[in-house]
């Protein structure tokens, strides 16, 4: 069973989202998985972190390690929760499975006055090879995944993002590219490098 000495994260976009997170933020995780961002972000910045996970056993995981969770469906439970009732909103590696993106990013600004949304990037320069070269349509983090088992329904790119925010009026406030080996740097959302060679984004919205 994971606890929370072996959550404490050594990711580079929980650590991107959390810099994201002012201290003592009242935060909720859309998605929140294992409870790994949550933990983070209630003993390295001191949020009041909550989260929200569709999966009944992984919920178990969090509610085991004392964490703040509930189980529902995101995309329908978020609908009734008050407006401007969290500082921020965070939906990491997540987007791209739900059904409705655009109306999640609605959803998510109109219940935090932030979001941070982090993407995995279907524009990575080996995801473009193996799409050209192979014939194959890659999936999942790095295109470990097939068509046929992954929950990305929506994959999307890094400038894919950045049109959808602007047909929404979004405001990219910061952008983050993460690279396969780790390494991240700030960046213009418009970049076409961090589009072509970053495998992930985190983007501060609001």
């Amino acid at each position: 069973m994971t606890t929370p000495d072996t959550i404490k994260t050594s990711r580079v976009d929980h650590q991107l989202i959390a810099s994201l997170v002012p201290t003592g933020a009242r935060v909720l995780d859309v998605g929140c998985g294992d409870g790994a961002l949550l933990y983070h972000l209630r003993h390295t910045r001191g949020a009041d972190a909550r989260g929200i996970e569709i999966n009944r056993d992984r919920v178990s995981v969090c509610l085991d390690q004392g964490l703040s969770v509930i189980q529902g469906d995101a995309e329908v439970d978020l609908r009734d929760y008050p407006s401007d009732a969290f500082d921020c909103v965070v939906l990491s590696q997540t987007l791209q499975a739900v059904h409705d993106p655009k109306a999640m990013l609605e959803t998510l600004l109109r219940i935090g006055r932030h979001a941070v949304i982090a993407i995995p990037n279907s524009g990575y320069w080996r995801n473009r090879m193996n799409f050209a070269f192979c014939g194959r349509v890659p999936f999942g983090k790095g295109g470990e995944e097939s068509w046929h088992n992954t929950a990305n329904i929506h994959p999307c790119t890094i400038k894919d993002f950045v049109a959808l925010a602007d047909e929404m009026n979004i405001t990219i406030e910061r952008c983050f590219s993460v690279r396969a080996s780790g390494s991240h740097r700030e960046t213009s959302p418009t970049s076409p490098l961090a589009n072509l060679f970053a495998i992930q984004a985190v983007f501060l919205i609001g």
